[in-house]
C-alpha cells in the first residue's frame, strides 16, 4: 500500500442542505475520514469510478454526469447526458471503460452510455426495459432495477431486478454496442434482489436479497458459449434468523474485502452489519458476526483498503459510522463518534490518481 494516498466518496440524496457528492481525506491506518469538500449534484445517489482512475460517474436528476478526478482526487464535472429515462439508482463501468452501464429502478431500464477516452460521457448506445410478470397478491411486480455489473469476464451485464425477483444477464454485442438477452436467473418470488457482486478471481458471484435477508452464492463460468451459474448456498444475513419481525428488516449494502477473503453486508431494520468469511476453494461462505451499526438504516459499507477497517453510510440517522475490525475476536471497535452527513446513499474508497492506472482496485 506504500504511502498511497485514498480518498472516499459519499453520494446524497439533496432535498435538504447536502449538496451532492462529499469527499473525505482517509487516513488508512487510524480508520478514519476527514471532511474535505462537497461537490454539486442534484441526488448523487451512486458514485462509480472509471477503470484508469481518473473519471468518478454520479447519478444525477438529469441523467448522469462525469467529473475528473485530480491529483488530490478532488473533483471538476466534465459534462452530463441524459439518459432518456427516469433517475437510476446505480452504475457500473465496463473493464474496456468503453461503456457506463446505469440501472433505472423506478422505471425498469438498464441504459447503456459510451464513454469517450477523455473522460466526456457520449451518446446513448442502449436502452432495455424490463417486462413485469403482472400484479400477484398484494405485491405489484413491476421491474425495478437495482444494480448493473458486468461479469469479471467483461462477457456479459448482469441486471439485478429486485421487482420481478430475476437477475437478467446480457451478452454484450461489442460490434452493435447493443445488449442480447443470454440467461436469466430466476431467485424465489418476493425474494427481492439487490445487488450482485463477484469473488475477486471472478469464478464466484454473490447475490444480496432485500426481502428474504440472505446472500446467494452461485459458481460462475462464462468460457462456454453461454453464461452458466449455478447456486451453491444461500445464508442469512439476520442476527436472529427467524426473527418475528424479519418483515421489518431489509439487506442493503454488499461490499468484498480487498483481500478477497471475506465479504461483508449490512442489514437496515435490524441495523446491523456481517461479516463472512470466503472459502477460497469452494467460494462458500461462514458467517463470522452481525453486530450493530450505531446507526440508522445502513445503506451502504466500504472496506478501507488495509482490510483491517469499515465504514458505513447510514441514510436515517444522518451519520457515516467507522470501525476497526477484530478477525481474531470476531467483534468491530467504534472509530470516533459518527459523522455527521445528510441521508448518505453511496460510499467509496480510491486511490488518488497517480498518471499510473488502479486496474487491481477493481469494484468487484
Amino acid at each position: 500500500m506504500g504511502n498511497k494516498k485514498y480518498v472516499a466518496y459519499v453520494g446524497t440524496y439533496t432535498h435538504g442542505t447536502s449538496k451532492g457528492i462529499q469527499v473525505y481525506d482517509v487516513n488508512v491506518e487510524e480508520g478514519t475520514l476527514t471532511e474535505r469538500s462537497e461537490v454539486e449534484v442534484s441526488n448523487a445517489s451512486y458514485t462509480a469510478v472509471s477503470k484508469n482512475g481518473k473519471f468518478l460517474y454520479s447519478i444525477e436528476d438529469e441523467g448522469v454526469a462525469v467529473f475528473e478526478r485530480d491529483e488530490n482526487g478532488d473533483l471538476r464535472r466534465i459534462n452530463s447526458v441524459d439518459i432518456d429515462g427516469m433517475r437510476g439508482c446505480f452504475l457500473a463501468t465496463d473493464v474496456d471503460g468503453k461503456y457506463l452501464y446505469v440501472a433505472g429502478y423506478h422505471d425498469g431500464k438498464v441504459t447503456v452510455v459510451h464513454t469517450h477516452q477523455d473522460g466526456r460521457l457520449g451518446s446513448l448506445m442502449d436502452g432495455v426495459f424490463h417486462r413485469g410478470l403482472g400484479s400477484v397478491a398484494e405485491r405489484n411486480f413491476r421491474p425495478h432495477v437495482n444494480c448493473v455489473r458486468p461479469t469479471p469476464d467483461n462477457k456479459y451485464l448482469c441486471a439485478v431486478d429486485n421487482g420481478i425477483d430475476q437477475v437478467k444477464v446480457y451478452k454484450i454485442n461489442k460490434r452493435t454496442n447493443k445488449l442480447e438477452l443470454a440467461d436469466v436467473i430466476r431467485c424465489p418470488r418476493e425474494s427481492g434482489p439487490r445487488i450482485i457482486r463477484f469473488s475477486a478471481d471472478g469464478r464466484f458471484a454473490y447475490l444480496l436479497f432485500e426481502l428474504s435477508n440472505e446472500i446467494k452464492v452461485y459458481s460462475y463460468d462464462g468460457s462456454g458459449k453461454n453464461p452458466e451459474f449455478e447456486l451453491l448456498q444461500s445464508i442469512t444475513t439476520l442476527e436472529k434468523e427467524n426473527d418475528v419481525d424479519a418483515a421489518h428488516n431489509a439487506a442493503s449494502g454488499l461490499a468484498l474485502a480487498p483481500d478477497g477473503k471475506h465479504l461483508f453486508c449490512t442489514t437496515a431494520g435490524e441495523n446491523t452489519v456481517s461479516m463472512y468469511e470466503i472459502d477460497q476453494e469452494t467460494g462458500l461462505l461462514t458467517k463470522k458476526f452481525t453486530l450493530p451499526i450505531s446507526g440508522d438504516y445502513p445503506k451502504d459499507l466500504v472496506i478501507f483498503p488495509d482490510n483491517q477497517h469499515i465504514a458505513v453510510a447510514n441514510h436515517s440517522s444522518n451519520s457515516i459510522t467507522t470501525f476497526k475490525v477484530d478477525y481474531e475476536k470476531n467483534i468491530l471497535m467504534m472509530k470516533g463518534k459518527p459523522r455527521k452527513i445528510e441521508t448518505p446513499n453511496c460510499i467509496t474508497i480510491w486511490p488518488v490518481p497517480d498518471g499510473e492506472d488502479i486496474e487491481n482496485h477493481l469494484d468487484h
